[in-house]
């Protein structure tokens, strides 16, 4: 895959990955790793208050208080809350896009309108899952009541009617490889990486 070149002076670009929790963004991410880290793009990692235990991606896990203290220092570039847990993606992205270097930041649909005034040319990119296949593996994964999982289907199914126009969709109701090479297909139509090569993640 042939690496995009960027002119003297031009600032990478954010790529907002999006999507219900249980849509397989963490699964993405880690499967296409590595052809984006070969074509220079970050991944960001992610802070959260949650018990590093019990995170299912990889992420620092603090305090409430660690992350309040974070926060009043201006070490987030981009914050949101969602579902209790509050979320910090580190200022050291201005540094990377600055440098020319895009980035992928594993993102919120409810934080969306606030990340595109900040960084107005993002590429926001929803994951969209079949509502059965969400409840499933919400249900599977063990971390939530279902009374908690149905809030969560009910919290996503409003927010998947208010997104604004203009971002794109993959599904990844079916096969990851799919939506590994969908993605990669986008992010070569955008001009941020080079033809994408076929996945041999399943």
């Amino acid at each position: 895959m042939t690496p995009v070149n960027l002119l003297p002076g031009e600032r990478g670009r954010i790529i907002l990955l999006v999507g219900p929790s249980g849509s397989g963004k963490d699964s993405l991410l880690q499967a296409v790793r590595p052809v984006l880290e070969e074509q220079g793009v970050k991944i960001v990692r992610r802070t959260i208050t949650r018990s590093p235990e019990s995170l299912g991606e990889e992420a620092f896990g603090v305090s409430r208080q660690t992350f309040e203290l974070m926060q009043a220092q201006g070490d987030f570039a981009l914050h949101w809350q969602a579902n209790g847990l509050c979320y910090g993606i580190p200022r050291q992205i201005d540094d990377w896009l600055a440098a020319g270097d895009s980035v992928l930041v594993n993102g919120s649909r409810g934080h969306f309108e606030q990340a595109r005034t900040l960084y107005p040319d993002l590429l926001a990119i929803c994951l969209d899952v079949a509502p059965a296949v969400l409840r499933q593996r919400l249900l599977s994964r063990g971390r939530e009541l279902p009374e908690e999982v149905e809030q969560r289907l009910a919290r996503s199914a409003e927010l998947s009617g208010a997104l604004p126009k203009g971002m794109r969709h993959l599904d990844n109701s079916g096969a990851l490889e799919e939506a590994v090479n969908a993605l990669l297909a986008v992010l070569e139509e955008e001009g941020i990486i080079g033809v994408p090569r076929p996945s041999r993640h399943a």
